[in-house]
């Protein structure tokens, strides 16, 4: 889908989807637990799919209820075959489910759609050849066979925090404790301590002490559960009021774990004058509407620490380069940030590719309001992957664009 954005202030209220993170968690605890667990609100995107079909893979079954899920999970039972889990382009989802296949039967086979192949899986691969797990790629098809034991299990703190998670959800199905270890807290901590929150929640006993957390043996026990809304998502947002538009969103919890929460206060370094400097190691996911405000603001900004945006659906750090340079925008691209002089106005009057990534395209529409020119915009139905309706919420504030056909 390509759109024509013209420029112009939003106007109104608006609320976020609920957040991505937290219920890829509830739906995996919902589905190792012994009966039904209510999980609401919940959102139609591609990553929530993939976690309810990976749920599936399991046993547990779902349907829409109230407004949100109703979710029957299995028990932890144990599969006699290995099932095949349809991951889409979630990392999270692959890294989740996978070490709980583990657990339960034996391993799978994991389906893996667009980046996701290329994505870094490295902690797993050593960890697997430590325990005699073996694995190997098909084209997008990843093929995992053995089991976990209990034991000491060890990951590096320079990596993404979904790894961590992924084997706090497998640890406690396991007869046996087990202790993980980290040299220091993983990218993204916070994420870390949500999904603890959610394993709490459900019911299973971690306690965090020293340079890591001991899992004791346990069963998922049901839920019934409000998620939060998005601060990720809602950051485009605030970002266009920011800006200037004039805009409240509403529905967010202050005292969230999750990291994006620190939206406003990053938002409100970058509109006072001057250089700035600003860390993207533990909210990456923040980077694309941050830096549309950083090439609008007076100074010199770097976003330094999100080397590991080469690795999302896009290389989103040339990929938001790109889209800025290409507006306008006096950007430059190091190895883990970006460098913007800004300016009071982007020129805009060009077509920006969406490289597949759904931030880019969100960012680029908080972008196309202070351009001096509409700007075309390239697959733009990405954004289904984590906020399905932001193109209709994005015109109900007054955002003026037409669906074009080119070529």
């Amino acid at each position: 889908m390509d759109l024509l954005l013209r420029p112009g202030k939003l106007h109104g209220c608006v609320m976020p989807p609920p957040s991505k993170s937290e219920l890829m968690r509830l739906i995996l605890a919902a589905a190792l637990a012994e009966g039904t667990s209510v999980v609401r609100p919940t959102a139609d995107s591609g990553d929530l799919r993939a976690a309810l079909a990976c749920a599936s893979a399991l046993g547990a079954t779902w349907e829409e209820y109230g407004g949100g899920l109703r979710i029957r999970g299995t028990g932890a039972q144990i599969l006699r075959e290995r099932p095949r889990f349809c991951c889409g382009e979630s990392a999270a989802v692959l890294r989740f489910f996978l070490p709980v296949s583990l657990t339960l039967c034996g391993g799978g086979e994991f389906l893996c759609e667009g980046r996701l192949p290329d994505r870094p899986s490295k902690p797993f691969y050593d960890l697997f050849d430590r325990q005699g797990i073996s694995y190997a790629w098909d084209g997008g098809l990843l093929r995992v066979s053995g089991a976990l034991r209990p034991g000491e299990y060890s990951l590096p703190g320079d990596v993404s925090s979904q790894f961590f998670s992924g084997l706090l959800f497998a640890l406690p199905l396991l007869d046996g404790p087990s202790w993980l270890r980290c040299d220091a807290l993983p990218e993204s901590a916070d994420y870390l301590r949500m999904t603890l929150a959610v394993l709490r929640r459900a019911g299973i006993r971690i306690s965090e002490g020293g340079d890591g957390f001991s899992v004791f043996p346990g069963k998922y026990r049901p839920l019934e559960t409000e998620a939060e809304r998005d601060w990720s998502q809602a950051a485009f947002w605030l970002t266009a009021a920011a800006l200037g538009s004039e805009l409240r969103v509403d529905g967010l919890t202050e005292d969230s774990l999750q990291a994006d929460r620190r939206a406003p206060k990053m938002i409100a370094q970058l509109l006072r004058e001057g250089d700035a400097e600003m860390d993207f190691s533990q909210n990456p996911d923040l980077l694309p509407p941050l830096a549309v405000l950083a090439a609008l603001r007076q100074g010199e900004t770097r976003l330094c620490g999100a080397a590991r945006l080469r690795y999302k659906e896009s290389d989103r750090l040339s990929s938001v380069s790109a889209m800025l340079a290409s507006l306008g925008a006096d950007v430059k691209e190091y190895a883990d940030g970006l460098l913007l002089r800004g300016a009071a106005f982007l020129r805009g009057g060009t077509e920006i590719d969406c490289a597949g990534d759904h931030r880019v395209a969100m960012a680029a529409a908080v972008a196309a309001a202070r351009c001096k020119d509409p700007i075309v915009l390239h697959g733009a139905e990405c954004v289904r992957k984590s906020y399905p309706d932001f193109w209709e919420q994005y015109r109900a504030l007054g955002g003026d664009f037409d669906v074009v056909k080119l070529g």
